[in-house]
């Protein structure tokens, strides 16, 4: 486990060292944080109480939004371009023969950077988001850490679909558009766009049983304290499960590409 700690921190730094991006990215994100920010004002004044969140709760989820928008890397930014170059140009085949195991080594490098992201990229638009409007903002530090535990299963999920992702590529010719299809499935079923308690009927159902609601929808509604006592259990439960089902099926495929890579080595 020390190798793989390294590896978490290696990430870390490895995001760290590009401090004018991270400047540009903040930026970024506040300036998107407002845009959004107004358009809700207008749609809730609107429909008061839309989805069962009053504005402030509605503009929390906003700013929250940003700030977990590469943390979860819902547009993506991780490692998936560089695991899908690896194996287009065979490299994977180094990396599989290494003493030890690419998921996990993946999952760590990740890790590392979902936590920079959270700190770099996430904090300020947050603390900005609260200085400029009437943010419901947890009183009690357990509302934070059920917050936090919930963000690191999300970037568990979101990590072990991408990872799923990007072993496609194994048997297709190129893994870009793989990709786009993921980041704009993210976007769209994670509730970065609209909060998932607002889609209607049959599409709000499915929409929240999917693996990508563990990315925003949950965590937000840990944070705004819709998940209390059991109801939070079931929501790390929901995480939880998408997070071991798509890790194991990353496992399953891992194996099966490592017997491809030995078949055609051999």
């Amino acid at each position: 486990m020390r190798l793989y700690a390294v590896v978490a921190a290696g990430g870390f730094r490895r995001y760290a060292t590009y401090r004018v991006a991270t400047a540009a990215g903040v930026f970024t994100n506040t300036v998107f944080g407002f845009i959004v920010a107004y358009t809700y004002m207008a749609l809730w004044g609107a429909r008061p109480g839309l989805g069962g969140y009053d504005q402030s709760q509605a503009l929390t989820y906003v700013w929250l939004g940003q700030a977990l928008l590469m943390t979860c890397a819902m547009m993506g930014g991780g490692f998936e371009d560089e695991l899908v170059e690896r194996i287009r140009t065979g490299d994977i085949a180094v990396d599989l023969y290494r003493p030890a195991d690419l998921q996990l080594w993946w999952l760590a490098g990740d890790l590392g950077r979902a936590a920079f992201h959270l700190l770099g990229r996430g904090i300020v638009p947050l603390l900005v988001g609260a200085l400029a409007f009437d943010l419901a903002l947890p009183a009690s530090p357990a509302t934070w850490l059920a917050f936090l535990l919930a963000v690191a299963l999300g970037v568990v999920v979101s990590f072990a679909f991408r990872f799923l992702v990007a072993l496609s590529a194994f048997w297709l010719l190129d893994g870009a558009g793989v990709l786009q299809i993921c980041w704009l499935a993210t976007m769209f079923f994670s509730g970065m766009l609209l909060p998932l308690n607002v889609f209607p009927g049959a599409l709000g159902e499915v929409a929240r049983a999917l693996p990508w609601s563990s990315l925003l929808q949950v965590p937000a509604d840990v944070f705004l304290g819709r998940h209390t006592g059991w109801d939070l259990a079931g929501a790390y439960a929901f995480q939880a499960g998408w997070a071991l089902a798509l890790l194991a099926a990353g496992r399953a495929l891992q194996t099966a590409a490592t017997r491809r890579v030995v078949v055609q080595g051999g």
